[in-house]
């Protein structure tokens, strides 16, 4: 762990910088620019608006809120899982010329996509206060589920950036893994009241997807505070998984240049 706080401190700018470049190149030359970042998420959620109220004829309270919540937080953690797979060989040519922890390209990639997650909450916001959702002292409890779903995510995307180096059809997998787990957790639907129990809970406690759209619904819409308990338990699984990642890295990073 001290290496890897060490080697944190040493690359940070680096990963802030090629952030900052990342974000300049997926708009260069285009009439729109940094617009896109604020009508791509507003046009997937009126796509899903439509389905589930229009088609689905759903009642759920403040639903343009309770989607858009849930398409936030989906398009955070699929974003990062996908790109963690083949992160590595994304950047062969830094990867083949110069030392640089393995971890840290799996940093910059959560910076991009954690801006675009926040100018999605911005979006957020705004739609909380058009459909006038009341506010309470429990929107405090946002803060910490955001950091448990940073944790989550950073987590397995490092342990999935070294099996992605040797399993070759892993982003296959990956992809029909997070299929699964899109229509499990929740994103246009409420599954504490469409699934019935005790299976709706197993899903809310055993999908940190699920677990985490949830609890920032219940955070921003209900005004309800979240599990503590499980949201703990999930904080210190995402610790596990982070110093899973980070060991193994270290054990074999030598030999990623060699096998991509």
């Amino acid at each position: 762990m001290k290496r890897f706080i060490e080697n944190i401190k040493r690359y940070f700018k680096y990963a802030v910088y090629s952030a900052r470049a990342d974000l300049k190149a997926e708009v260069a030359g285009s009439y729109l620019n940094w617009l896109w970042w604020i009508l791509d998420p507003m046009f997937f959620m009126m796509i899903y608006i439509f389905i589930a109220s229009v088609v689905f004829k759903t009642t759920e309270p403040y639903f343009p809120v309770f989607i858009f919540t849930g398409l936030t937080v989906w398009d955070y953690f699929n974003r990062n899982i996908n790109a963690s797979v083949k992160i590595v060989s994304a950047n062969r040519a830094i990867v083949t010329k110069i030392y640089i922890p393995k971890y840290i390209l799996v940093l910059q990639k959560s910076f991009v996509t954690f801006f675009k997650m926040l100018i999605s909450w911005g979006l957020v916001a705004i739609l909380m206060f058009l459909w006038k959702v009341p506010l309470t002292i429990n929107i405090l409890y946002f803060i910490p589920i955001l950091l448990v779903l940073y944790m989550i995510t950073f987590g397995l995307s490092l342990i999935l950036t070294h099996f992605g180096i040797f399993i070759e059809d892993l982003g296959n997998v990956v992809a029909l893994g997070l299929r699964l787990v899109f229509y499990l957790s929740g994103i246009f639907y409420n599954i504490a009241t469409r699934i019935p129990e005790p299976f709706n809970k197993i899903l809310l406690n055993c999908n940190p997807v699920a677990f985490i759209i949830n609890s920032f619904r219940d955070t921003l819409l209900y005004g309800k505070a979240p599990s503590f308990l499980i949201l703990g338990g999930w904080f210190i699984l995402g610790i596990v998984l982070i110093g899973i990642g980070i060991h193994i890295i270290h054990k074999y990073e030598n030999s990623y240049a060699k096998v991509i």
